[in-house]
């Protein structure tokens, strides 16, 4: 894999609209059919000083070779349709707002024994060509996702970076056998998804950076809040909710 010339992403806005207010506990509106309202509303959000884990910066660029393409139209695109550029197993329901500064986004991501980890995101910023996630309690990762465009000499670059630390010991320990690499997959897809719609082929480029190689072990009751963990005990409950409803229905 060749190394590209970096591209800085754009520089945020003095503006306050462009940024999420802040708020104590999330709040979930109405949400499109699916989704489930799982470890999301009433949580806090966190970012890396709440997390357990390494603090990791990892950025994922492709190249748009089109002469007629700008930044702005990448990210307006990118945030109108951002669901359709998530790989298959994985579910982004966003909310009836669209992408947002203070939306909330529930999601679904497969994980390890077919369990479907179901956690959220909070739009915390956007402007024209960027925008920004911060991670629920209990999310595998702890930290910011900066979606972003930039153009330099010969093409636009679009781009997204996360600054995580896992969110707990549990995902922390599953971060070197599964986590990393699932994490890879998902923002690799999504780029050479985005990048087939604007007609581009390249190669997905990857840098890693360990920013901080200790552990926050104040953190470490985290593990309380974990989304996996609590999905897998939701999922394993079905059969008695079915069997709930039945009753409830009969009676």
């Amino acid at each position: 894999m060749t190394r590209e010339t970096p591209v800085e992403p754009p520089k945020g806005h003095d503006d306050a609209a462009s940024w999420a207010a802040p708020t104590g506990a999330l709040t979930v509106g109405e949400m499109p059919a699916g989704a489930i309202n799982r470890n999301v509303a009433g949580r806090r959000l966190v970012g890396p000083v709440q997390g357990f884990g390494q603090l990791w910066q990892k950025t994922y660029r492709i190249r748009l070779y089109r002469n007629d393409l700008t930044p702005a139209e990448v990210i307006s695109e990118w945030k109108a349709n951002y669901a359709s550029y998530w790989p298959k197993g994985n579910r982004f329901y966003a909310p009836s707002a669209g992408i947002q500064p203070g939306s909330v986004a529930l999601t679904s991501g497969a994980s390890l024994g077919g369990v479907q980890v179901l956690t959220g995101i909070e739009v915390i910023y956007v402007d024209d060509e960027s925008f920004a996630f911060m991670t629920a309690e209990g999310h595998p990762a702890a930290g910011m996702i900066t979606f972003s465009a930039a153009q330099d000499e010969a093409a636009v670059w679009a781009q997204v970076q996360v600054l995580i630390r896992a969110n707990d010991p549990f995902y922390d320990l599953m971060l070197p056998l599964y986590g990393q690499r699932a994490e890879d997959q998902i923002w690799t897809k999504t780029l050479r998804t985005l990048g087939a719609h604007f007609g581009a082929r390249g190669e997905v480029t990857i840098e890693r950076l360990c920013v901080d190689r200790r552990r926050n072990w104040s953190q470490a009751k985290n593990i309380w809040r974990n989304a996996a963990i609590r999905s897998g005990f939701y999922m394993a409950g079905a059969p008695i909710r079915w069997v709930r409803r039945r009753i409830r229905n009969a009676s």
